[in-house]
């Protein structure tokens, strides 16, 4: 949204948008959670991505024709290599994460992806701020404290060590996609990233034995992954994606804030996860070191961000 905009609707527009990705956003990990207690975690993904691909790939059909879908050999494993690293290495390493662990730790942790692509940046020989190494150091450190013991929960330990390579996956992904060539719609890309993530997914669901029982999978789940393939996938990263184009990058970018905090809070009220308090200062140490990083990258430059969701959770 540039600075003069003058149409009266536009702010409310924004903000019911920006309240869509709050709220979405950071209501997809009790989805996950409520989701795999019927279902496999991987094949989950792959039924959920799978889906969300084709509908989103057949409303571009309908809309648009074939025009979107033409990309070179290069630009579309560009979009696959995205969706394995987003999808079938982030996404399905959180569900099998949350197996283990809360919801409410799994975003907090999950939140650290701006601090590792940071890291990441260091390792490509790019120098940010001292300010923006400081917030990683800061937010690691928040990490660290909320690797201790399993973030004070049973049988922590291993939710965490899958959450941390879930986020290391997914910022690689996102460090990426900026790097390699990529269909020019963004919305072709996404659908070639959810239908390969979710194909790997399911390859590597099925390799470790996982099955999906059908009549086994509860009325409560299956609410639970048409919600994650309805409003997570698809209404979530359409209203961030608009987003994009009308709103401050400043205000966007809150959403790294404010989803780990409505995951947590949802968390507590729908399936009664136990929030301990290490994980409240953890966690708060977290988004301050996210919060320093965001804020000091966003000064140095206003460049529009690659879109996450294709991600998400």
């Amino acid at each position: 949204m540039s600075a003069n905009a003058t149409d009266g609707r536009s702010p409310l527009l924004v903000w019911s948008a920006l309240a869509i990705v709050y709220v979405v956003w950071g209501s997809t990990y009790l989805g996950i959670k409520i989701t795999i207690e019927t279902m496999p975690p991987l094949l989950h993904g792959a039924l959920r991505f799978v889906t969300a691909a084709l509908l989103l790939a057949g409303f571009l059909l309908i809309r648009k024709g074939l025009a979107p879908f033409r990309m070179s050999l290069r630009q579309f494993g560009g979009a696959a290599l995205v969706g394995l690293l987003l999808l079938t290495g982030g996404n399905g390493m959180v569900a099998v994460a949350e197996q283990h662990i809360s919801s409410g730790l799994a975003a907090l942790l999950v939140a650290s992806v701006p601090l590792w692509l940071v890291v990441l940046r260091i390792v490509a020989r790019d120098r940010p701020a001292v300010l923006t190494v400081t917030g990683v150091l800061v937010g690691f450190g928040g990490v660290a404290a909320l690797s201790l013991n399993g973030g004070g929960e049973a049988a922590g330990t291993t939710g965490i060590v899958v959450i941390l390579l879930a986020s290391l996956s997914w910022s690689v992904g996102s460090f990426l996609s900026g790097r390699i060539p990529m269909p020019a719609n963004v919305w072709t890309a996404s659908a070639v990233e959810m239908l390969v993530g979710g194909a790997g997914l399911a390859v590597v669901g099925a390799s470790v034995g996982e099955r999906l029982d059908f009549a086994a999978v509860s009325g409560r789940s299956w609410a639970a992954i048409a919600y994650l393939v309805l409003v997570g996938s698809l209404v979530g990263f359409t209203a961030y994606t608009w987003l994009l184009g009308n709103a401050p990058i400043s205000l966007v970018s809150t959403y790294a804030y404010v989803n780990p905090v409505v995951a947590v809070i949802l968390g507590v009220l729908v399936v009664n996860e136990h929030v301990t308090v290490q994980i409240m200062l953890g966690g708060l140490v977290i988004l301050v070191g996210v919060a320093l990083v965001v804020s000091t990258e966003r000064r140095a430059k206003s460049r529009v961000p690659v879109p996450e969701e294709v991600g998400a959770t």
